[in-house]
């Protein structure tokens, strides 16, 4: 097939749905239950008011009740064994081929084989077997390949953002060279370009550098990022590296992009450990864009920052210190789907 007939749209476009993959009492959070469910409801709330939400569970009666000042009705449930909450990185991958979505279903092995991942690679299988996708969706395994969805980031246009850092790890796709793996990415894609970071990363991070975790598409020609100004965090050398990479890309068009410097969050601790709080892990939905909010100043910083990013939608902070306390926050625990999938 040809690549132009292949589209991976951009998170700003009209979405049918957004999936999350519910914590329960086997996963990390058993400690924190209530305190990470506060959360999810939150996230819950906000998107079945604008769309679909899928929920991916053990068991969808409890959930019934704690869900009952969402808009039900826009609520699905799928019971499904699963590892952990990280939809973004277990959820399909779905691009448009000929005017008509396809989920990727690629492998998921914990970040590297850093955590099991047996149930949760499952997830879009069977979530396709069950019947919870429109009939016009296909389903593509491709497992033969190691690939999360907070690694990658596209304009909807044929331009990829990534990381050297993840896509490169060994205890992903060793057997491939970055060349190899640009081919395969512009293939599966449809792409005319890739664009490369090779610095950045947040201390207590696992996931190698997730692009999602450092700069973001907020349209075809504009990129949010975290931004470093304290010379003595230790983050600061590699962010302001990661910055100057930044404005070296050039669009399609040979165009610099339009770069809005997101602040560098407040260092978060889980006991003695600094976590990778970030506000660039936001997450986009239909008329609104969820924001990760951490009880810090830089909390309203943010959202202003926001309102030049995406001036016609509704910026919506959420409390993410549960989910920052296993390394992950907001973007992570949710995958769109675009128009015609749920």
């Amino acid at each position: 097939m040809n690549k132009q007939n292949i589209v991976l749209p951009a998170e700003w476009a009209e979405q049918s749905g957004v999936m999350l993959t519910w914590p329960h009492e086997e996963t990390d959070w058993i400690g924190m239950l209530d305190e990470v469910e506060n959360c999810f409801i939150a996230i819950a709330k906000a998107s079945a008011e604008r769309e679909k939400l899928l929920i991916v569970c053990r068991n969808r009666l409890p959930l019934i009740e704690k869900l009952k000042n969402c808009r039900t009705k826009n609520i699905v449930f799928a019971e499904l064994p699963s590892n952990d909450t990280w939809a973004r990185d277990h959820g399909a991958i779905t691009v448009i081929k000929d005017g008509r979505p396809n989920l990727y279903d690629f492998a998921f092995n914990g970040w590297g084989m850093k955590f099991a991942a047996n149930f949760d690679n499952q997830i879009t299988a069977l979530l396709f077997r069950n019947g919870f996708f429109g009939n016009e969706v296909c389903y593509e395994n491709k497992q033969h390949l190691i690939l999360e969805g907070g690694s990658i980031e596209s304009d909807g246009k044929g331009t990829l953002l990534t990381t050297q850092e993840c896509l490169l790890s060994v205890n992903r796709n060793h057997f491939l060279t970055e060349k190899e793996i640009e081919m395969q990415l512009i293939e599966l894609f449809g792409l005319q370009q890739v664009l490369w970071l090779s610095s950045g990363f947040l201390v207590g991070d696992d996931t190698d550098s997730h692009i999602d975790t450092l700069a973001r598409f907020c349209g075809v020609q504009t990129i949010a990022y975290v931004k470093c100004d304290d010379i003595k965090d230790e983050h600061y050398v590699a962010l302001t590296r990661m910055e100057q990479e930044l404005a070296a890309f050039r669009t399609l068009n040979n165009e610099p992009y339009k770069l809005i410097p997101l602040p560098m969050a407040e260092p978060v601790f889980y006991g003695d450990n600094r976590l990778p709080a970030t506000y660039a892990n936001f997450s986009i939905i239909n008329k609104a864009v969820l924001v990760p909010f951490y009880d810090s100043p830089k909390d309203k910083i943010a959202e202003i920052q926001f309102r030049k990013a995406f001036p016609g939608r509704e910026i919506i902070g959420i409390d993410c210190l549960s989910l920052i306390k296993q390394h992950g926050s907001l973007h992570c625990v949710t995958m769109q789907f675009p128009e015609g999938v749920l």
